[in-house]
């Protein structure tokens, strides 16, 4: 059975953990670049997510791997404040699933 890993700072670890999933809390952006690859490689791993401020530290070569694997999907988890700031959830959302379907869906309220 694969795995839903989040890869985070250690000041948000505690709460991914309380809600039931594993967690891999990190220092910094190099030790996050350095666990990505090696939980891109574990053949548990289903979904990795991401600390979206990890992801912009990560060098081409990883995301080339990111981009060329089917599995484990790997997605970003949004920090709170830039998401309010830069675009609404719908936007967000749709371009995640873009991302992770390589199509672009319109979103509407129910």
């Amino acid at each position: 059975m694969y795995k839903l890993i989040v890869l985070t700072d250690t000041d948000t670890a505690d709460g991914f953990g309380l809600a039931g999933v594993d967690v891999v809390a990190v220092e910094g952006p190099e030790e996050a670049r350095r666990m990505l690859n090696q939980l891109i490689d574990d053949d548990t791993s289903g979904i990795v997510a991401v600390n979206e401020a990890f992801m912009v530290d990560i060098d081409e070569r990883t995301q080339q791997k990111i981009n060329q694997t089917y599995r484990p999907i790997v997605i970003t988890l949004p920090i709170r404040e830039k998401l309010h700031a830069e675009e609404d959830h719908r936007a967000y959302l749709a371009r995640l699933i873009r991302r992770a379907i390589g199509f672009d869906i319109t979103l509407r309220r129910g």
